[in-house]
């Protein structure tokens, strides 16, 4: 059996590293290629980028590296030659040329989002061509006012009116490799993970899903897990914030019986 795995997911925006409240409140908190060097030394498992921009520029307020950088693609560029774990890539692809542009600059995965929903086809074109182990498909699911869940896409802003479940059958259908599952009500807001909603994907699919969206407590990371039936457990915040939060959140997973990669004594 695969070990389960722990995920940070880092968000750009405007080639800023960011911290995301609601899908609504975005907060500068540091440099994208800094931090991988810093998560080079945990004892994570793989590395999640995600870009949120709405365009491909630059914001003013970034260092003169980032500046230089240009665009995503080259804090991409940047990031993978000082990554040493794989390397999940994202945000605004489109196209197979945005897909192969990706992988081409380092990236090990790619994540599509609303491309998914809008132009299914991409993702069996892609993984064709990358094999779907490459292909990771990020679904958004919020819950509505009579309490069920839908996925939602384009920040949020739309909704496609089907379930998660069945979303992440299409999805696996059309070749995907891997699933990440968050809650948008969930984003940012230390509530915990909602494991009603992430248990109701892993039941009905058998592509691994990383379950991400409210972690409070490092002994949430275990839940998602025992209760959810993710394979991996993802955050962002989190791990901005807490001490050791790599270490820790291992040993919290162990105790919860789960098999994980040990962390390491740094």
């Amino acid at each position: 059996m695969l070990k389960k795995r722990l995920i940070p997911v880092l968000l750009l925006q405007n080639g800023q590293l960011i911290r995301s409240e609601g899908f609504a409140l975005h907060q500068v908190i540091g440099n994208p290629v800094h931090e991988v060097e810093r998560f080079n030394q945990w004892s994570v498992d793989e590395l999640i980028y995600l870009d949120i921009s709405d365009d491909d520029e630059i914001d003013g307020r970034s260092d003169m590296k980032i500046q230089r950088e240009q665009t995503a693609l080259g804090i991409l560029e940047s990031v993978a030659a000082h990554c040493f774990m794989p390397l999940t890539f994202g945000g605004r692809i489109r196209t197979i040329d945005d897909v192969r542009a990706r992988i081409e600059r380092g990236a090990d995965k790619v994540t599509l989002a609303t491309a998914a929903i809008t132009t299914p086809e991409l993702v069996t074109r892609a993984a064709t061509e990358f094999g779907r182990q490459a292909i990771v498909i990020v679904i958004d699911a919020k819950l509505t006012s009579d309490g069920r869940y839908e996925v939602v896409f384009d920040h949020a802003s739309k909704s496609t009116g089907k379930t998660p479940a069945q979303f992440a059958q299409e999805v696996e259908a059309l070749g995907a490799g891997e699933i990440v599952l968050q809650s948008v009500d969930r984003d940012g807001r230390a509530l915990g993970y909602d494991n009603q909603l992430i248990r109701s994907v892993t039941e009905v699919t058998k592509i691994p899903v990383i379950a991400l969206g409210g972690v409070a407590t490092l002994d949430d990371f275990a839940t998602c897990i025992t209760e959810g039936g993710a394979d991996a457990a993802a955050a962002a915040n989190i791990f901005h914030f807490i001490e050791l939060s790599d270490r820790r959140a291992k040993r919290a997973m162990a105790r919860a019986g789960i098999d994980v990669r040990p962390p390491t004594s740094k």
